[in-house]
Parts: structure tokens; C-alpha cells; sequence
């Protein structure tokens, strides 16, 4: 056959979406996410270095709706790349291959993701941290 008219592997218009897929492409997002959040922390970071001034005007900065709203996503693809990774520990230990297994576990990376975001962020709004 000629190299133009090779037959393409199946790829996203063939496949519908499984669990395991979209888990896996979430798990990349979640870390670009989190890399990206890295700035907001060096953000932080540099103005308490800098004085209270400066503090004090990032403070208000990262108060504000919009960042707020960035940081639960933040801190939602934190736990999820945790709890995924910690997924991923196991089945480079050999365990949690088979079909039903993978399945339980993505579910439960799903939930874990979800209730530690939302304790996390109900104690923070409890105490008044956000």
C-alpha cells in the first residue's frame, strides 16, 4: 500500500468517551492546571517577601470573586491529580488491572476528588479563611 492511502487508526470521532479515557485526559489537565496555579503561589509568595503593603494589595487581589473561583478549580484538580496518582501508584504495583477494578477505582478517584474539595472549601468558608 502506498503510504497515502494506509488505513488511520480509530481515534475520537470512532470511539465514544469511556471512563478511562476521560479520566486519563483529565490527569493532564489537572497537571497543566497546576503548574499554571504555581503562578498565583509565587504571586503570593513574592508580595509577602516584598512588605505589608504589598501583601496587603495581593491579598485583595486573590479575594476577589474571579480568583476565588480559580483556586476551587485549583484546588479540584489538586485532590483529583492526587487521588489519579495514587491510582496510578497502585497499577505500577500490578494491582487493579482488571475491568471492573479499573472502573471502581476511576469512580472512587471521582468521588474522593469531589468530598475532599468541598471539606476543604467548607472549612476554609467555616473559618473564614476564603
Amino acid at each position: 500500500m502506498a503510504a497515502g492511502n494506509r488505513p488511520l487508526s480509530p481515534h475520537l470521532q470512532i470511539y465514544r468517551p469511556q471512563l478511562t479515557t476521560v479520566l486519563s485526559i483529565s490527569h493532564r489537565f489537572a497537571g497543566m492546571a497546576l503548574t499554571a496555579g504555581l503562578l498565583l503561589l509565587v504571586y503570593w509568595l513574592a508580595s509577602v517577601a516584598r512588605g505589608e503593603a504589598a501583601y496587603r494589595d495581593a491579598m485583595a487581589v486573590l479575594g476577589s470573586l474571579p480568583v476565588k473561583f480559580l483556586l476551587f478549580l485549583g484546588t479540584l484538580a489538586f485532590f483529583y491529580h492526587l487521588a489519579n496518582g495514587i491510582r496510578h501508584l497502585a497499577w505500577d504495583c500490578g494491582w487493579g488491572f482488571e475491568i471492573r477494578q479499573v472502573y471502581a477505582s476511576g469512580w472512587t478517584v471521582v468521588a474522593v476528588t469531589l468530598v475532599l474539595t468541598l471539606l476543604t472549601w467548607a472549612l476554609l468558608l467555616a473559618g473564614g479563611g476564603a
